[in-house]
């Protein structure tokens, strides 16, 4: 057995909070988190007493230090928090599976809090730090004076090359887009709640980098998801049924540069997440057929298909016909973002889609997939990256 099995099986998300997703949620980032995070602590059944570890990722305003004396928190005995932004959003979860299953922790809370729209927009790009001799500042400053000054901007890259490498199509992100606001227009918690578009809508919206256009691009949204990580023991003596964290994983592959790694290779594959991927049905001891629904994360459409492709739902350059074979779609064999994703319910910077993952394994997703026994969240692609596996309780 390999060591990574280790965690498999023995932790559980054990409770659910979000607040609503807006553009302008008219309150501080702080004050999201603890509404979030109490409401999870509620719907686990526990109170902030019961918890004694706190998780998130970078880019995130909101101490946990701070987050746990809101609340009336007394002794915390472990906090952490994974750098690479949305590549992180499933991070967490393992660092608190870690943490439980050893024995440092009883109960640990992961959560997002952020107002991206109404606050810092991460889609106008920029540099990540001011200092001029960060690391990343020099590193920006071989892209910048060229243009590649946004995320769309460096995704573009890619999505050129994998549409030339295999011969996709513009509507092949298209059909992503489509069948991802298909799923938000019937979720009321979706920001496009009873708004589909359709492909011709899609060709019609207006250019941002080419071949990106407005509906591959996630919003800004402002809004907080939060979750209760304890043992599959105690879980299965609180209020919900437990989901039990049966693969957790992070990953970052060789050559590898924030979002602008344009000096590999091969820009069509996404290795970091291919990595995860191997560790992830390792640790779970399932295989691609083994997942009935996924949440892929989807800042930019064009990376949901090398996604499919790294976790074996397909192969290389044949996302494309999968795709457009409707695997994905409502219906499908493996739909996809169920909840609208961060093109339809809102960009939480990828822990809505954990909370997705959720749901469909409870059974309680507004767009449920039947038969759940087990459902792949990944986090952000081109960055260092991070995955979970969830599962029913056996």
């Amino acid at each position: 057995m390999s060591d990574n099995k280790f965690l498999s099986g023995k932790t559980a998300v054990a409770g659910l909070g979000a607040t609503e997703f807006s553009k302008d949620s008219g309150r501080s980032e702080i004050q999201l988190g603890v509404e979030a995070i109490s409401m999870a602590l509620a719907d686990a059944g526990l109170s902030i007493d019961d918890v004694d570890g706190m998780a998130t990722y970078t880019m995130d305003n909101n101490p946990e230090i701070e987050l746990y004396r809101l609340l009336g928190g007394k002794e915390l005995k472990f906090f952490s928090r994974t750098h690479y932004g949305g590549g992180a959003a499933c991070g967490p979860l393992l660092h608190a599976a870690m943490a439980v299953a050893t024995g440092v922790c009883k109960a640990v809370v992961v959560y997002r809090a952020m107002n991206e729209r109404s606050g810092f927009r991460f889609g106008q790009g920029g540099l990540i730090s001011q200092d001029p001799n960060a690391f990343e500042t020099v590193h920006f400053g071989w892209y910048m004076p060229f243009g590649l000054s946004t995320p769309a901007s460096w995704v573009a890259m890619c999505a050129k090359r994998y549409l030339h490498t295999f011969g996709a199509e513009p509507d092949d992100f298209g059909r992503v887009a489509v069948s991802t606001r298909d799923f938000a227009a019937t979720n009321p918690a979706a920001f496009f709640y009873q708004k589909p578009i359709t492909l011709d809508d899609y060709r019609k919206s207006r250019w941002i980098v080419e071949p990106l256009r407005l509906f591959d691009c996630c919003q800004e949204s402002d809004g907080a998801v939060a979750m209760v990580i304890t043992s599959i023991e105690r879980a299965r003596d609180l209020k919900q049924k437990p989901v039990v964290i049966r693969g957790a994983a992070q990953g970052a592959a060789g050559d590898f540069q924030m979002m602008t790694g344009f000096y590999r290779p091969d820009l069509t594959g996404i290795p970091e997440m291919g990595l995860v991927a191997r560790q992830l049905y390792d640790m779970a001891g399932v295989g691609p057929q083994d997942i009935q629904t996924a949440v892929l994360y989807d800042h930019f459409t064009p990376f949901v298909l090398p996604q499919l492709e790294e976790f074996g739902f397909c192969k290389r350059g044949e996302a494309k016909d999968f795709i457009r074979a409707g695997h994905i779609a409502r219906g499908g064999k493996l739909p996809v973002n169920t909840h609208g994703g961060q093109i339809g319910e809102a960009y939480i910077h990828g822990l809505n889609g954990v909370a997705e993952g959720v749901r469909q394994v409870r059974g309680t997703a507004v767009n449920q997939t039947p038969g759940v026994e087990h459902a792949l969240v990944t986090a952000g692609t081109g960055v260092p990256t991070s995955g979970v596996i969830l599962g029913v309780d056996r």
